[in-house]
């Protein structure tokens, strides 16, 4: 064995350099077994067996600092190959590297074993939350915590989302890993993988077409969660637009937390269920033409404005469109009509296929 040389030592180098067939035995970015040989105050250099010298300096010894700190003489450790012979003729080596490489190695047979990690959260953005599995750090987006733990904010108001994910800061959560990107350094978490396994099977007892009894169990900005009333473990979506057939702005219009409502399964993939309300009711517009005629004069309430012109609700089931091209611009169509106040019109088309009928202001 080689006790003491230097980074400079020619006749080392020679050696290394008479020994191409064993130099293929290793290549950049593999990880290889290096014993520690000999420190020196710039550099660290290590017995790699048949592929040669390797040496860890400069940057690389900065970063290994930690790692090299428990090592003496002779003790044994993993080492990424930085570069198979430098100038001087040494492998040039990289423990901070290695130590990283072996976690993503690590991280990504937990992924194909599909194995459960307990993670301790770390920190919290409106995107969801920070945590580290080996030492790397991780991501879990809010899209993928479980239904327990989605955070139910009404208005969809990010800096309220993220007051509520702070609450998890400094607790444990069992998760899967879903994403491995190495290269990225993009290692992302799925709690939802774990508890939807249980839910994937029960739902083996339902199929889309299946009317349910549930509670409403949150609303948001985007529709309304429900839990199976048989099966409280089971929960699913109801869109906004699935809520009712008129065309409204808030869930909160049509359903509140706690209550109980029957709803249709539309749709059942990967644990997730849609279900509707709005096609366990008649459809206003079907009889459209019983209630409203074109060419005729009704009475309605401005419902809200938008860009395009203005909503008016002609009766608790039925809006009509006036567009803002009936004024010039919004702002002249804002002094005209008021939100909340009721003017006469004049239907000028009804479309019950498009759920839609054109209005004018009766002047």
């Amino acid at each position: 064995m080689i006790t003491g040389f230097k980074k400079t030592d020619s006749a080392l180098a020679q050696v290394i350099k008479m020994m191409p067939d064993a130099m293929g035995a290793a290549k950049e970015g593999d990880l290889v077994t290096a014993k520690l040989l000999k420190r020196m105050p710039r550099a660290i250099y290590f017995d790699l067996g048949k592929i040669g010298t390797g040496i860890v300096y400069g940057v690389e010894l900065l970063n290994a600092k930690e790692v090299l700190k428990a090592l003496k003489p002779g003790d044994e450790v993993s080492a990424k190959v930085v570069d198979m012979e430098n100038d001087d003729g040494y492998v040039e080596l990289s423990l901070a590297g290695a130590e990283k490489q072996k976690s993503w190695q690590t991280v990504r047979e937990l992924f194909e074993k599909g194995e459960e990690v307990a993670v301790k959260v770390s920190g919290a953005n409106s995107g969801g939350l920070m945590a580290e599995v080996g030492g790397l750090k991780a991501f879990l987006p809010v899209s993928q915590l479980s239904n327990e733990h989605y955070p139910r904010v009404d208005d969809g108001d990010k800096s309220k989302i993220l007051e509520e994910l702070k609450k998890f800061v400094g607790q444990e959560l069992r998760v899967k890993i879903l994403d491995v990107n190495p290269r990225n350094d993009k290692l992302i978490l799925s709690e939802k993988e774990i508890t939807n396994l249980g839910v994937k099977e029960k739902l083996n007892n339902y199929k889309p077409g299946d009317v349910i009894d549930g509670i409403i169990s949150g609303v948001a900005d985007f529709g309304a969660f429900l839990k199976f009333a048989d099966d409280p473990e089971i929960e699913g979506l109801i869109h906004i637009s699935e809520l009712d057939h008129k065309l409204i702005e808030n869930p909160k219009e049509i359903v509140k937390v706690n209550d109980q409502v029957k709803a249709k399964i539309l749709d059942i993939k990967d644990g997730r269920v849609t279900l509707s309300l709005k096609a366990l009711k008649e459809d206003p517009w079907t009889k459209v033409s019983d209630r409203y005629q074109e060419h005729t004069t009704v009475n309605g309430r401005v419902s809200r404005f938008n860009p395009f012109g203005a909503f008016i609700a002609l009766d608790n089931e039925i809006q009509g469109l006036i567009h803002v091209s009936e004024f010039g611009s919004v702002e002249e169509m804002k002094k005209q009509i008021k939100e909340g106040e009721s003017y006469n019109f004049y239907i000028e088309s009804i479309k019950p296929q498009e759920k839609r009928i054109i209005l004018k202001l009766k002047k």
